[in-house]
């Protein structure tokens, strides 16, 4: 069902900052920092993919989701809506049921047998197509989602996801630069934020994750080979 409430953005943002605090999906650890797929360090680590196990806040934050696309991109503005293997399969399809529109996949690869296809379900020439997936860093993964979703001939302005890193400025450039719109809900300043009110970390903690999300290439070059 699409939902028909519309809270504002800043609440949305609080809202699901508190949710993933909640379910313990947000990590804060400047003394043995994260290694990030890149190798980078980062004090921080976000798993999006426990929600998948929490059915009243997933509901909720994909009714978020399907409300703050369609406000800003419009509501008859697809006709198909692919999640990015793997993390963003299962919110994809949430986020087509409540829309009512297919929903098909995108492989990260080609599979290497049968079809050798990358977009699994029926995607055809085109569609207009909403990529949905967990979370965003510096938006570079996205670029080859959307790049397999036009060679169907389907076309990929947008991008949805419930958590998008916000502390690199060449993110949404990049993603413009390829014709890509981004939509999310919240991002770290907003749970650090929503962190202090709780105080649900120590000062510290919150203080060095604060000059982390401030300058993060300076933090992370200050800690390579640490």
């Amino acid at each position: 069902m699409i939902p028909s409430t519309y809270p504002a953005r800043e609440e949305i943002a609080r809202l699901t900052a508190r949710m993933l605090l909640e379910i313990e999906a947000v990590h804060f650890n400047a003394d043995e920092p994260f290694t990030l797929a890149s190798g980078l360090p980062s004090p921080t680590y976000i798993d999006c993919r426990k929600l998948i196990s929490f059915p009243r806040i997933r509901s909720t934050l994909m009714d978020f989701l399907t409300v703050t696309v369609m406000r800003d991109a419009g509501f008859e503005a697809f006709d198909n809506i692919a999640g990015g293997e793997t993390a963003g399969i299962p919110f994809a399809a949430m986020v087509a049921e409540r829309m009512a529109l297919p929903m098909t996949y995108v492989r990260k690869k080609p599979k290497g047998y049968g079809r050798n296809a990358r977009i699994e379900g029926a995607m055809s020439e085109g569609q207009r197509v909403l990529l949905v997936e967990d979370l965003t860093t510096d938006g570079g993964s996205k670029l080859s989602f959307v790049d397999a979703i036009r060679e169907t001939g389907a076309t990929c302005g947008h991008t949805a996801v419930i958590f998008y890193y916000g502390i690199f400025p060449e993110t949404v450039p990049n993603l413009r630069e390829h014709g890509v719109e981004l939509h999310h809900l919240c991002t770290w300043w907003d749970v650090l934020a929503e962190a202090r009110d709780q105080g649900s970390f120590s000062k510290d903690t919150l203080d060095e994750v604060e000059a982390f999300l401030t300058a993060p290439r300076a933090w992370q070059d200050a800690r390579k080979g640490a």
